[in-house]
């Protein structure tokens, strides 16, 4: 491996405080620093961003970041500008006023990394700016949602690829997952029409996990005893947010400091929660799939799987949370009956009926009293339930309808969205101070918001109306209106902030008859999902494969047993060596591939001890490996 010239190990010193890389982030900087295309599989917590945001500050020039999760690109703008580097997000809720003011302060104002969702790339306004800035590199995050094999495929990431005879051929991609099946690796490179890229995969292990699948109908009960027993922080994932404050109530009420998260939250209290959960304060987080983003906590000792997430992805992404500081951990998926049904149910409601769909985007153009053939990238709030209201729609069979409405690129649904107030000074600094002279009663006011808030003047900065009032003594709405005031009077450019969803019409309306849901698209999509489902009920119904190969085989990578999980410590007991053991199954299915046997002519053809052959065959024939004929000979289950 030629070695990394010293300005990039500088950068991660100076500005992260990490003195040498983590694995492959040393292997990936390098490929896409000699101008090659690469594509990086890190595991959840292998340090991704890491692996463009050095290359960033390192050079000159601009990392353009192509990521379809808001939060994320809040959150990671926010972290770089508190490390002094100038980073800028473009994302749905943004007015074409904020989004203009954006990319020119990326084009000459010695930004490093601009961040932007798929669909923003595809809009005009951004295809007619590209060409004029300096792309060092494009780091496409989440890169397995451009392949229909994919767990989270959107069409928006197909039309990636295009911007390259807009920013120049010679501009190294670089693709990043943490979960990617082969299949969609293969996909990945295609569709980007990557370069001889080079591949750089991380291992699937986590070796320092033990993964178990309890079988209880009592969850509550296996969870608190479980918790009283283990020591150690840890998460609890559940499917809704209404059973996220169920169950942390019970493990309260059982003396266990705990406490819930999802998205519906204020951003506020979700940052002061997992905040609270961070510092040990709390000791378990009981979270919809929403808490996972950014958590950089190494020292998590468990992830308990109250429900079952629907695929072997997002079940590994989720569990490998645990034991990032590469000490033993435990990831526990709770498995019942009850569980199995509910996820073959998910088809059919994840996937509502064509005409349905038809039936959502319809009634959201009638909702908005938006004519046919307009509204174009118009942005509206958007109230869930005021609308299944006012439709007497089903709120799954909608939000379903509006997740594959954004999937075929005719809207934009942001679920959750959190813009707060944006202040931008229109005026230069010497017009402002000739206001602040004229008219005194607003000077105290603009010094508390210029000592506050800095950037105001080359770019719309969040501001925190409650922090403004705490410093100054003012009610909220005191401040609020100083704003409104200041506004009107053309000094500033003030955008009160929102918390409610947006819906974004990404194209203008069609009529029913035009709209397309492709039938094709449709079904892979569905049978895509039904084969995921299906993997994950195989991996929670599994008795003999060891769990940790199972996950890794799963994502193209072949290991040996771990030796601790549940089904390895079923084996463990037949006191018999992995070799051994493995040895006698293929002998086993050798001889009775050829022909049925009774359970004696079995084990006197065998070439093994008698006893060592019987706790085998006894052993499959208890995990239904084995089965009876009608003339009770031993058959293998295929």
């Amino acid at each position: 491996m030629t070695m990394l010239p010293d300005i990039y190990r500088e950068t991660l010193a100076r500005y992260w405080g990490f003195t040498a890389f983590r694995p492959l982030q040393e292997e990936i900087i390098g490929a896409v620093a000699a101008g090659n295309d690469a594509v990086g599989l890190l595991p959840t917590g292998g340090g991704k961003s890491v692996t463009y945001q050095v290359p960033a500050v390192a050079n000159e020039g601009l990392c353009l970041v192509i990521t379809p999760l808001i939060a994320l690109m809040k959150d990671q703008v926010q972290r770089l500008k508190s490390l002094k580097i100038k980073a800028m997000a473009i994302h749905s809720g943004m007015t074409r006023e904020e989004v203009e003011i954006s990319l020119d302060n990326c084009l000459y104002g010695d930004y490093r990394l601009l961040y932007v969702s798929p669909e923003r790339l595809q809009t005009p306004l951004f295809r007619a700016r590209l060409p004029r800035f300096n792309f060092t590199l494009v780091a496409v995050d989440e890169a397995h949602c451009i392949s229909q094999w994919g767990y989270d495929f959107r069409p928006s990431y197909l039309h990636i690829a295009e911007i390259r005879d807009l920013i120049g051929e010679e501009v190294p991609f670089l693709a990043l997952t943490a979960t990617a099946t082969p299949r969609v690796v293969k996909d990945i490179i295609a569709r980007l029409k990557l370069k001889n890229p080079q591949l750089l995969q991380a291992s699937f292990r986590r070796a320092n996990i033990t993964y178990f699948v309890r079988e209880t109908e009592d969850k509550g009960a296996y969870v608190i005893k479980s918790l009283k027993k283990e020591q150690g922080c840890g998460i609890i994932y559940v499917s809704s947010r209404k059973k996220s404050k169920e169950v942390a109530k019970l493990l309260v009420a059982n003396g266990i400091m705990a406490d819930f998260y999802h998205a519906g939250l204020p951003q506020d209290l979700r940052d002061r929660k997992q905040q609270a959960w961070t510092t040990g304060e709390v000791r378990v987080i009981v979270a919809t799939n929403a808490f996972g983003m950014g958590i950089d906590k190494a020292e998590v000792r468990f992830v308990i799987h109250w429900d079952c997430p629907d695929s072997i992805e997002a079940y590994y992404q989720e569990s490998g949370r645990a034991g990032r500081d590469g000490k033993p951990a435990f990831a526990v998926l709770l498995w019942s009956l009850d569980e199995k049904k509910r996820l073959e149910d998910s088809v059919r409601i994840k996937f509502p009926p064509v005409e349905k769909i038809k039936d959502v985007y319809e009634a959201i153009g009638n909702y908005y009293q938006l004519p046919v053939g307009s509204g174009k990238n118009s942005v509206y709030d958007f109230d869930l339930w005021k609308f299944v209201t006012a439709f007497r729609f089903s709120v799954t069979e909608t939000y379903n309808s509006l997740n594959f409405l954004q999937k075929e690129g005719y809207l934009e649904f942001t679920d959750e969205i959190n813009n707060p107030s944006r202040v931008h000074f229109v005026v230069s600094r010497d017009d402002l101070y000739k206001f602040q002279v004229a008219n005194e009663e607003y000077d105290r006011f603009i010094k508390l918001l210029l000592r506050t808030y800095s950037g105001m003047f080359s770019e719309f900065v969040p501001v925190n109306e409650e922090t403004l009032a705490n410093r100054s003594g003012l009610t909220r709405e005191a401040i609020y209106q100083y704003l409104l005031r200041l506004s009107s009077q053309g000094i500033i450019h003030f955008i009160p902030g929102k918390k409610s969803p947006l819906v974004i019409f990404t194209e203008e309306r069609l009529d029913r008859k035009h709209l397309h849901i492709s039938p094709d698209l449709y079904l892979k999509v569905r049978e895509n999902y039904i084969e995921r489902v299906a993997m994950i009920i195989e991996y929670a119904e599994n008795k003999t494969r060891c769990r940790s190969a199972f996950l890794t085989g799963y994502f193209g990578e072949e290991n040996g047993r771990c030796g601790l999980c549940d089904t390895c410590q079923e084996r463990n007991e037949l006191e018999l060596s992995k070799y051994e053991f493995d040895l006698i199954i293929d002998k086993i299915k050798e001889l009775i591939g050829e022909d049925s046997l009774r359970p004696d002519e079995l084990a006197s053809a065998m070439e093994f001890p008698p006893e060592k052959s019987t706790k085998v065959i006894r052993w499959l024939l208890d995990h239904e490996k084995l089965l009876y004929d009608s003339h009770h000979k031993l058959l293998w289950k295929h």
